[in-house]
């Protein structure tokens, strides 16, 4: 056997174990999900059973007579979320903008790195920093101010408390603003310099350039950053727990107190002596897996859609 044949069929092994490795690795992250949904919906077998989906429509939350409902906090998960969307997506944009359109190198390089290391600061620091120094601030100045100039809206009236719906989604935003700017100006930093200079060069504005080449250029990763984003604003747990006020009941005021899955989960858990009580935490786990789960096939859905958009150049 040749030299030349023998590291052939070397390279080939060698190839065929990286294919396996590789193969088997997406396959435990598949089995794992797999067996979280096996295991959370087995612990909420007793829940599923009493309630039904009627678990999903219903508000009532009371452990001393074994009457439990999704509904209080799947609203204020979506609310916290949406608030956090609303506040931290924009602001990610002009950021990532900033830093790789106008901001020169050396400012660039120092406003990337506080943003990263915003992101690494853990989630209960922004927990406690909302509990002690945002929510009196809020109290005391934003919210009388609010329910004086938007108390006609229903969004807006109640007791400027502090702690509540408002509070948790500008907390989650500032959570999921250092992800969102970060992967954003890593997809702008992408867009090929050429590309840019062409634009220049047809007598374009830094308007036009940034808003016709950068952003279409880099649309999916832009999405893939929303989604990031809606993904962690989701599913976080003690930053929405100190602040949002554990509270069972639906109100259309963003001043008043409420919960989300996580927040009730955490809040929650190592009370449940009851097997019912148990299983309808476990239940809830169930929900928020599955609305993670159809969070991320829409994200993909949609940034398909978005390719193939603009794949015919529409």
């Amino acid at each position: 056997m040749s030299e030349a044949t023998s590291h052939y069929q070397s390279e080939k092994r060698a190839d065929t174990v990286f294919k396996a490795v590789m193969t088997a690795s997406a396959g435990l992250v598949l089995l794992i999900m797999i067996a979280i949904l096996i295991e959370l919906t087995h612990h909420s077998q007793l829940s599923l059973h009493k309630f039904g989906f009627g678990f999903l429509f219903s508000s009532a939350w009371n452990p001393v007579s074994g009457q439990f409902g999704a509904l209080s906090s799947i609203f204020g998960t979506v609310v916290s979320t949406v608030i956090a969307m609303l506040l931290a997506v924009p602001l990610g944009l002009v950021i990532a903008l900033f830093l790789v359109e106008l901001a020169p190198p050396w400012l660039s390089t120092i406003v990337g790195n506080a943003i990263e290391l915003l992101a690494a600061i853990p989630s209960i620091i922004y927990g406690m920093w909302g509990l002690f120094v945002f929510a009196p601030f809020l109290a005391d100045h934003i919210q009388p101010l609010l329910g004086k100039t938007l108390g006609f809206l229903p969004l807006f009236k109640g007791a400027p408390m502090g702690i509540g719906m408002l509070t948790a989604g500008i907390i989650l935003a500032l959570m999921i603003l250092p992800f969102v700017a970060a992967v954003m100006r890593d997809v702008f930093r992408m867009t090929p310099a050429v590309v840019k200079e062409a634009g220049y060069g047809m007598g374009a504005t830094t308007w036009e350039v940034t808003s016709h080449v950068t952003v279409r250029y880099g649309l999916s990763g832009l999405l893939g950053a929303v989604f990031l984003g809606l993904g962690r604003a989701i599913g976080e747990t003690m930053a929405i727990t100190f602040v949002i006020g554990n509270n069972h009941n639906i109100s259309a005021s963003l001043f008043a107190a409420g919960n989300s899955i996580a927040s009730t989960l955490a809040n929650e858990f190592t009370e449940a002596s009851e097997p019912l009580y148990l299983s309808a935490l476990v239940e809830l786990g169930l929900v928020l897996f599955l609305l993670s789960l159809f969070v991320q096939l829409a994200a993909q859905w949609w940034l398909k859609r978005i390719k193939l958009g603009i794949g015919r150049g529409t």
